[in-house]
């Protein structure tokens, strides 16, 4: 964990990249000027020169005299006491990021730059008061320019600071905001700014900002201070710049969006298809009564020529707008993400299709899956000598070999067969992993029988299920079905109104075959859940108007092959729901009006953005690469799922028949699945109906530490009882994002209220979680279980023999061969292993749940926030040690047994790469 104690005039980067840890030179003493005089101005750049050993550490020597006396308001505001006569000289230091990789040209105007600096040409910064002048009627304000002399040469050579005195007026106030003018040509990116001089400390204002050229827009950049202000209690002479800034960001629904623009707003999922390319690409635009949607980040694009009602796209590899600050970073950008997804899409997967296509070949045996991670595929890539190849960054999983015109591309074993490689075969297993797995949160309990469907029965005929008492009863171990459930032993995954309407169109697809399923699992008194009958359905016929059949597991080799069939189809629907439902549609599409509209309403000065903002990192971006390369027409979701074409159509119908914001909760979701009842007299207030389902049992843990950290902030700033319905930032956001971002659901009456500060913190605990524990449960394991093809089949090929048809003989024949030549070919697989990978890959500057970024420790100016954090961070540090305890109790056969991997996925920490654990803050792949 990130320390949060660091000196309160202390640059911390120490813990970055674990490269600095040299002090800087001391900053000479500020003195009082008897009289005004032009401020002095220089640049003063950290680091370098004999003496200079930690470059994280900035220290003031100064005597009392030296500066400007002050006090604090009822704020907490630092106001000047000392005599109105005098003037003040003090010192802004500014720390600027650079490029940690600079190519000869971007060298050279670095040079430059630091030469325009020098003569004072470079940047303004305008010091602008909380305290109104009475003369303008705004903030108090001075300015001057960063002036001064070359860098030294510096450890850290892509940090360095500015430092610029300025003269003020003893009865100047606090400084509540910066305004920076970038003269520069070029953008450059802004750390922080701290101001020093004053007795109560310095003065931190916290940007982590892109600053823009002044010739792509005029108007200076506002940087406020680290104090957090409600609206009413923000001090007057920064109450206009606090408007002003929120108008800025939210634009004016108008043109095309630039690189440099930080401007939110919303449009609709308009920009998926490619008609102007080939109409086969066409895609129905998302958002709207026919098909309805989240909104997405508005980018501007003109409309396509061949519908006005599509926004023409742009084609990798050129960037997809997002507001400048949610752009990856560079560690991020070089070492993993921008870097590596580009390599993935525009060198591995070509090279994958132009090796395998012409002999797209289903796997033939279970040798050939094995031989993926024992012998490698070879990749023939006539792009090598651009270097496409040798720059290509991998992670963990896949080991590249380069050698002459060709190279090898070996996986990682995945996991689920690490331990066990014939684990994937059991029903156990098959079990387990739907309450320990990637997509924990389908599974329900059987509340009611028979089992009827919802759908039109004029249309998709007779609502009741094929699946009868007396033939569960069978599977039942002597069991009877009234006593199993009223016992709750008996349990479903039911995918079958979700997919029957789409069945026609995924089956017309060629080599894509696919049923509606539904699944019956036993918990029997041993303690182990199995899955007892499956029904896979098809549209109705002229000649049949149920199409439904029941499989059990059987006692001959024939219903056994036939029932390992079942199952792999009942996985490739799990595989569909869980990525274009449960992972994208219910963490990164819903996640992004939250946060458009948090930077569209709530001033970063507001308590809420600061909460918030940590959760908010790259899933903007992340977003944008997928609308590119994953989700869009033609991209590899489509390629590689079930659903097709039809897969964004799918998921617009999940969002309209099953989404709902409040039972985003997880406590919520487990009583509506009735996983859980609740109980005031035990931890959390629910008890599981399984006690061994660790998603749930470890999923309250965070639940519970995220909504005591979110209780105890909301508390601390909304104590009068109308501080929450009287936050006009606050009723704004909460109304923006349901008539705006979620505009489609604006009008359901389940929307919570936002009256009271425990509205807030449910609200609030809601969206963090989502952004965190429920993102990293549900995607970290992609490759772990989804590595291994006929564990976890994306899509089938073939429909199950049936005995009148032809392919029945050769099924009996050889089941082996009918069951391999039914899961994706060999490319499919290679494909979709290589993005499985990249998703489940932590990146080497991700920040995890309780961890503060090390260029962020000064994000609040408020020690009793500060002090809840850290009792935050050293729960979730109890938490791993309670969960790494529970994946060593062998009582809990879902996680403990011969062979079979712990349960880690919501285990706070990790480290880079494929690990299987870690929750980061925010959803940033």
């Amino acid at each position: 964990m990130f320390a949060l104690n660091n000196p309160p005039n202390s640059f911390n980067l120490s813990q970055h990249n674990n490269a600095l840890r040299r002090p800087s030179p001391p900053f000479s003493t500020f003195r009082r000027l008897a009289s005004r005089r032009k401020p002095m101005v220089k640049a003063e750049i950290g680091g370098g020169g004999a003496g200079h050993q930690d470059h994280g550490q900035t220290v003031i020597t100064s005597s009392s005299s030296s500066f400007l006396d002050t006090r604090k308001d009822s704020n907490g505001s630092v106001v000047s006491s000392g005599r109105s006569d005098e003037e003040i000289e003090v010192k802004a230091v500014m720390t600027i990021r650079k490029k940690i990789k600079e190519n000869f040209t971007e060298k050279l105007e670095d040079q430059w730059e630091y030469f325009i600096n020098g003569v004072g040409q470079g940047i303004q910064i305008q010091l602008i008061s909380d305290q109104i002048d009475p003369v303008t009627n705004s903030g108090k304000s001075v300015q001057s320019y960063v002036k001064g002399w070359l860098p030294k040469a510096s450890n850290v050579s892509y940090i360095v600071e500015y430092s610029a005195e300025l003269t003020v007026p003893s009865d100047f106030g606090c400084p509540g905001a910066i305004l920076i003018t970038n003269l520069h040509a070029r953008e450059f990116y802004l750390l922080q700014v701290v101001i020093h001089g004053f007795t109560g400390g310095p003065i931190f204002f916290p940007a982590n900002t892109w600053i823009h050229s002044r010739n792509d827009n005029p108007e200076s950049r506002i940087i406020f201070n680290n104090q957090a202000y409600l609206p009413s209690q923000t001090p007057p002479g920064i109450k206009d710049l606090r408007l002003q800034d929120l108008l800025s960001i939210r634009g004016t629904d108008k043109g095309v969006r630039n690189q440099h623009d930080r401007i939110y707003d919303y449009a609709t999922y308009n920009d998926l298809g490619n008609p102007d390319k080939d109409e086969e690409l066409a895609r129905p635009v998302l958002g709207g009564p026919e098909w309805p949607y989240p909104r997405r980040c508005r980018t501007g694009r003109p409309p396509t020529t061949s519908d006005p009602l599509s926004e023409s796209r742009i084609e990798k590899p050129h960037p997809v707008y997002v507001p400048r600050d949610e752009t990856f970073e560079e560690i991020k950008q070089n070492t993993f993400s921008a870097g590596r997804l580009k390599a993935l899409f525009h060198n591995l997967i070509p090279s994958i299709a132009a090796t395998m296509s012409r002999s797209d070949i289903p796997f033939t045996c279970f040798s050939d899956i094995d031989k993926l991670y024992t012998d490698g595929v070879v990749l023939r890539d006539e792009e090598q000598h651009r270097g496409g190849v040798q720059d290509l960054l991998l992670g963990k999983v896949m080991n590249q070999v380069i050698s002459a015109g060709e190279r090898l591309l070996k996986y990682e074993i995945p996991t689920v067969i690490k331990r066990d490689r014939f684990s994937w075969l059991r029903d156990n297993e098959f079990a387990r992993q739907a309450l320990a797995g990637v997509n924990p949160v389908n599974i329900e309990l059987l509340k009611e029988f028979p089992i009827r469907s919802k759908l039109d029965p004029a249309v998709y005929g007779p609502p009741e299920s094929a699946i009868t008492k007396e033939l569960l009863e069978q599977e039942l171990g002597g069991m009877s079905f009234e006593k199993a459930m009223e016992e709750n032993r008996l349990f479903i995954i039911d995918y079958h109104d979700m997919l029957l309407p789409f069945m026609k169109k995924m089956n017309s697809l060629p080599g894509r075959k696919a049923y509606a399923s539904r699944t019956i699992f036993f918990y029997a008194k041993t303690g182990i859940l199995s899955p007892i009958a499956i029904e896979l359905s098809l549209p109705p016929t002229p000649s049949s108007a149920q199409n439904k059949r029941v499989y059990t597991h059987g006692h001959d080799a024939t219903t056994h092959w036939i029932w390992k069939l079942a199952k792999a189809h009942v996985c490739s629907n799990d595989a569909g729901i869980h990525q274009l439902v449960n992972h994208w549609l219910r963490t990164h599409a819903c996640m992004e009006p939250y946060i458009i509209a948090t930077h569209r309403q709530l001033s970063s000065m507001h308590p809420i953005y600061k909460l918030l903002h940590p959760h908010m990192r790259y899933t903007l971006e992340i977003n944008a690469l997928a609308r590119q390369n994953l989700i869009n027409g033609g991209g590899i979701i489509e390629a590689s799922f079930s659903p097709g074409k039809y897969a964004m159509e799918l998921s617009s119908a999940a969002y309209q028949s099953m989404w709902r914001f409040d039972m985003e909760s997880l406590p919520a979701d487990l009583i509506r699945r009735g996983m859980a009842e609740e109980d005031p007299t035990i931890p959390f207030g629910l008890k599981l109906v399984l006690d061994d389902y660790p998603y749930a049992s470890d999923g309250l843990l965070i639940w519970s530490a995220i909504k005591e950290w979110v209780e105890s902030y909301v508390e601390h700033f909304y104590s009068d009882p109308n501080s929450v319905i009287s936050d006009v930032e606050l009723q704004a956001w909460w109304n923006e994002i349901k008539f705006k971002g979620h505009c489609d659901k604006r009008n359901e009456p389940w929307w919570p209220k936002l009256d009271t500060k425990e509205d807030l913190s449910g609200i609030l605990t809601i969206m963090i979680w989502v952004a965190s524990g429920q993102h990293a449960a549900i995607n970290f394991g992609q490759y772990p279980f989804g590595g291994y093809v006929p564990n976890r089949p994306t899509l089938m090929r073939r429909l199950i023999p049936q005995e009148n048809d032809p392919e029945y003989k050769k099924f009996i024949e050889n089941p082996q061969h009918a069951f391999l030549s039914s899961l994706p070919t060999q490319l499919q697989a290679t494909k979709v292993m290589a993005v499985q990978d990249t998703l489940s890959t932590h990146s080497p500057d991700e920040e995890y749940l309780g961890q503060v970024n090390p260029l962020h420790t000064h994000w609040i100016n408020d020690h009793q926030v500060l002090k809840m954090f850290n009792k935050f961070s050293a729960r979730l540090v109890e938490i791993e040690e309670i969960i790494n305890a529970r994946n060593k109790d062998p009582k809990l056969k879902n996680r403990t047994g011969a062979g079979v991997p712990p349960y880690e996925l919501l285990l706070p920490s990790s480290g880079p790469g494929v690990t299987g654990r870690g929750i980061p803050n925010s959803i940033s792949i």
